[in-house]
């Protein structure tokens, strides 16, 4: 038995769909299974609710030998610590109660990086934590993923122009959530590991987000350019989209420890490199949703 949190999400659907054909038996746990296709709800056992309540987790838990674990995106919590910790407490003892043996999470790169990353750091402790439990536990650790830039198919559209706070020059890697989800579901079906483990998921390449603009330029056949944005005005982008001064912060926090290095800070390995390039992705993923 597999449990699979987070269904209808940018990740956990693929994940899905990387597991359906293995034989093996799949829950998902669901805020609204109304959003599952009727494909995958034929084909899954359902328990509707939140993964942060520890009925529904028990529930869920019940018989599963792995769990697929990812947090959601919480913005409005008053703390980033409280959005992973808090949410992640009620699974954890859910996992001592309902003897999970292994959890694959979603978390991030920078485990060793000294100061405060925001959201990372606050994913490096929900690490920590799950781990504590004495489930077996792969943490996914990622840079930033390819397909945010989906958050900007407008300006992409309309003006040319994408934005970040992070330097127009630096070279860092970024991942598809496609190869995240494969990564992931290999581990799910692999009953041979154990033990605690990070496992990176780089892509294929280090490029700047200069490096990008002249990849969408081509694809697109349109001029593309990056701007880079002071870090107040992006806190108060998000502060504008509904996110809590916490979170905002957060998100400041991380970008700033980005523009650092952080997400260059792991070395890069054959089994760390995934396959799918950002022109590949481009092709096949933001062009049809800037021409849509």
């Amino acid at each position: 038995m597999i449990v699979i949190t987070t269904p209808t999400g940018q990740i956990g659907r693929q994940v899905i769909e990387n597991v359906l054909g293995s034989g093996e038996q799949i829950r998902v746990i669901a805020r609204d299974p109304s959003r599952l296709s009727p494909r995958i709800r034929e084909r899954v056992e359902v328990v509707a609710g939140s993964h942060d309540d520890f009925g529904v987790v028990d529930e869920a838990f019940a018989g599963a030998d792995c769990v697929f674990w990812l947090v959601p995106p919480i913005h409005h919590a008053e703390s980033v610590m409280d959005a992973y910790l808090d949410f992640s407490r009620a699974a954890c003892e859910a996992f001592k109660s309902q003897e999970v043996s292994r959890v694959v999470g979603i978390s991030a790169l920078g485990r060793g990086v000294t100061g405060n990353a925001g959201h990372v750091s606050a994913a490096l402790a929900m690490d920590d934590l799950i781990a504590s439990t004495g489930v077996s536990y792969r943490a996914l650790t990622m840079p930033s993923f390819m397909d945010n830039m989906l958050r900007q198919v407008a300006p992409i559209r309309d003006t040319g122009m994408f934005f970040s706070p992070v330097s127009g020059d630096l070279k860092a890697p970024a991942c598809a959530t496609r190869d995240i989800a494969a990564v992931a579901a290999g581990l799910l079906l692999d009953r041979s590991w154990s033990g605690r483990a990070d496992v990176p998921v780089l892509g294929p390449e280090d490029l700047s987000h200069n490096d990008m603009a002249r990849i969408m330029s081509e694809v697109l056949g349109k001029p593309v350019r990056f701007q880079q944005i002071p870090t107040e005005a992006f806190r108060a982008t998000l502060r504008e989209r509904g996110m809590s001064e916490a979170m905002a912060q957060g998100m400041v926090d991380m970008m700033t420890a980005k523009d650092n290095g952080l997400d260059n800070a792991e070395p890069r390995t054959p089994q760390s490199t995934t396959p799918t390039g950002f022109r590949q992705w481009c092709e096949e993923v933001l062009k049809p949703a800037v021409l849509a």
